[in-house]
């Protein structure tokens, strides 16, 4: 089934305003501060205070931006994005066919927009207890949204078990996906081995590897 639109096309959204943009420019350059200190020392020996030098910013505004170290590996600007464009979506489109392509799209943005950055970020969720338990707590707020898009689609109350447990399925298995994508040296696209957990949710481990 052909998209309405091209997901996550930047084409029909408003530009930004000034403030905006700022923000976005900041939060910018606390990621890169931290990824480089990462890649020069190692995450454990990174500290706020180096990050904020290194970006130029006070510590107090990297706390601003992200209340944990952890949110500066994980934190990104996609979660609203990802609830317009479920709702963008036809309305008598297949659910299964809604999430799979607005899925994949966010996971070809993510990796397109920086493979080195997608690697990096993975391999310290895998790698580091902290990152990879504050990934949990972040994709829970992903999930919530999701349940958000799909009772509107179906309905449904987004708090009732079946909503969330359908949502965070896939939620699960996109957190899976990466850390298996981690774990194995990062062969492959991203966007091949979130299509495999897709194939997976939707008809179960039966079939064989590909």
């Amino acid at each position: 089934m052909t998209a309405a639109r091209l997901p996550f096309s930047p084409a029909d959204r408003p530009p930004l305003g000034l403030r905006e943009r700022k923000k976005i420019k900041t939060r910018e350059a606390i990621r890169a501060a931290m990824y480089a200190l990462v890649e020069e020392q190692g995450y454990e020996a990174t500290t706020v205070e180096q990050i904020a030098e290194r970006a130029e910013v006070s510590a107090s505004t990297v706390f601003r931006y992200f209340p944990t170290k952890e949110d500066i590996v994980l934190t990104d600007e996609y979660d609203p994005i990802l609830l317009e464009e479920l709702r963008a979506r036809p309305a008598d489109e297949p659910w299964p066919d809604t999430i799979r392509d607005v899925m994949l799209a966010a996971a070809r943005v993510g990796f397109e927009e920086d493979p080195h950055v997608a690697r990096l970020r993975t391999r310290l969720m895998a790698e580091v207890p902290a990152v990879r338990s504050r990934m949990m707590e972040s994709m829970s707020v992903t999930g919530r949204l999701i349940c958000a898009a799909l009772a509107e689609r179906t309905g449904r109350d987004p708090d009732s078990l079946e909503v969330r447990v359908y949502a965070m399925s896939f939620i699960g298995g996109l957190m899976e996906a990466s850390l298996y994508w981690a774990e194995n040296g990062h062969q492959g696209d991203f966007t091949a081995v979130v299509d495999r957990a897709l194939d997976v949710l939707e008809h179960g481990p039966g079939q064989e590897d590909r």
